[in-house]
């Protein structure tokens, strides 16, 4: 079990990190932030040095693309990306938590140690970064400042070439987390769902909008039971 830490040890500046896949479901982030295996997915995280709740958390827009692409490990199926793409949008969630915690999420997505030296190397520059990459290990190793929000930047994390990678439909698994997530950080209803879902490359050509506004539908009625 991870010990508490005084605001003294941690570092104290605050950004917001954008979640724009399985992550905009707040019960999903949090096994990036204590640790846990989200239903559906087969990998346990082990979470930030520092586990606490996000200060805010908040719906936002950036603007860009919504890509499904690779072979996910944990989800067996296509995973999302954000393509910063001259035209278009992408729901996000934002999330506020320190430099450290952003720092071990990035981290856990790149499959490296939280609190490691790739953790404290990236902890240093922010909030003032503007883009990070390290192309070592994992799709996800690209870390771009997307805006701002309450004057305090807002990062992601994606891959650097969107353009090199294999499209690749998402698994149902993999989307319901997307659902709930849409859901819960913008209120979307199940068309808006679907007919979101539908135009993100990778998705369109192995799932329909009909089916896509079933699985939305579904998600919801689990969620209620």
């Amino acid at each position: 079990m991870k010990s508490a830490r005084c605001p003294a040890e941690m570092g104290m500046h605050r950004i917001w990190y954008v979640a724009y896949g399985s992550n905009l479901a707040t019960a999903r982030f949090r096994c990036y932030l204590s640790g846990g295996r989200p239903a559906g997915g087969s990998r346990r995280y082990a979470g930030c040095r520092d586990p606490s709740e996000p200060s805010r958390i908040q719906g936002v827009e950036i603007p860009g693309a919504l890509v499904f692409a690779g072979a996910s490990r944990v989800w067996h199926g296509g995973m999302a990306f954000y393509d910063d793409a001259p035209t278009g949008a992408v729901a996000g969630c934002a999330y506020l938590v320190t430099t450290e915690q952003f720092a071990d999420v990035a981290a856990q997505e790149m499959r490296r140690p939280f609190g490691g030296k790739f953790a404290h190397d990236l902890t240093r520059p922010l909030p003032d970064v503007e883009t990070m990459v390290d192309t070592r290990r994992g799709l996800y190793e690209k870390v771009v400042r997307v805006g701002e929000l309450d004057g305090v930047p807002m990062f992601t994390i994606t891959h650097h070439d969107i353009g090199s990678l294999t499209l690749a439909a998402p698994t149902e698994a993999y989307l319901r987390w997307i659902v709930l997530g849409l859901r819960e950080s913008h209120g979307h209803d199940d068309h808006h769902i679907a007919g979101y879902l539908a135009r993100a490359s990778g998705i369109r050509d192995v799932w329909t909008e009909s089916q896509l506004h079933r699985l939305a539908a579904a998600t919801e009625r689990v969620k209620q039971g």
